[in-house]
């Protein structure tokens, strides 16, 4: 999609405005009292023709249809424009909803702007940057109040000093592999190697990477890839699958993390993290 900045600006403020109302509609919906924001007024940059005129004029409109009664009800359906919003910003963020959407992970990229990304990549874990091109950040816990006792919630990560003891280098094709299996749960009975639309998956899992150019390199946190850069990820599982630690260990709003999978891509001018986090 053709994209002014003015345009671009008008979708970064709608999604943040939209996310805004649909957390709200959340609370309504659980039977809390709170108060809903207004549905933003169409802005001049929706004007004219063009896709994204078109999406700014969808995405502006629809909210206003919506009943706010039932709570449930109005959730759900600011929710699905939301995610409809993402979805059609463009094909990299389809694909990351189609592969990430259902399971606890995190997805984001940032500018490369350190020799040593490993800070580019603690920037990121502590929500300091956003996304170079507008894309897709899937991140759950950004409003986390748990973020109040441990900042990069769940994350923990040690200093960029410490990053190389915990991480291993992949090849092309192990980093799709690794990203693929995030489709799953750590507690699933349907591992990515067994599903019939496992080749649209690892399909999703090549195009995210391939965002970072030919050149960019892979690092996992898994232990094992420290002997097998080649690691099959898809024949392992998530289960079958170790990694260093780079959540947190503090029990935080009765929720316990205990396992996860990390994949890191580094370019010249960005640096893409995907992590997958196992919690009870």
């Amino acid at each position: 999609m053709s994209t002014s900045d003015d345009q671009r600006a008008a979708l970064d403020l709608l999604d943040a405005r939209l996310e805004d109302l649909w957390r709200a509609a959340v609370e309504l919906g659980r039977g809390n009292r709170v108060a809903v924001p207004e549905v933003p007024r169409e802005p001049a940059a929706a004007a004219g023709d063009g896709a994204a005129a078109e999406l700014l004029r969808w995405a502006y409109g629809e909210p206003a249809r919506i009943p706010r009664s039932p709570g449930d009800v109005f959730a759900r359906s600011v929710g699905s424009v939301v995610m409809e919003l993402r979805r059609r910003r463009s094909p990299w963020n389809a694909a990351a909803l189609r592969l990430l959407e259902d399971p606890y992970v995190f997805l984001a990229t940032g500018p490369r702007r350190h020799e040593d990304w490993a800070e580019d990549v603690l920037a990121l874990m502590h929500r300091k940057v956003p996304d170079p091109r507008g894309w897709l950040r899937i991140d759950g816990d950004r409003t986390n109040g748990a973020r109040a006792v441990v900042p990069a919630y769940p994350f923990e990560p040690p200093p960029a000093a410490g990053f190389p003891d915990r991480l291993h280098e992949l090849e092309r094709g192990a980093a799709v592999g690794a990203l693929a299996v995030m489709a799953e749960e750590w507690c699933d009975d349907r591992p990515v190697r067994h599903r019939p639309e496992r080749d649209g998956l690892l399909a999703d899992a090549r195009f995210l990477l391939d965002r970072y150019g030919p050149d960019a390199r892979f690092w996992t946190s898994a232990v094992d890839a420290a002997a097998d850069p080649r690691r099959d990820f898809v024949r392992a599982g998530l289960r079958g699958t170790r990694a260093h630690r780079f959540t947190t260990g503090e029990y935080l709003g009765g929720i316990d993390l205990f396992d996860e999978l990390g994949l890191i891509a580094v370019s010249d001018d960005e640096v893409g993290v995907f992590w997958s986090f196992g919690a009870y």
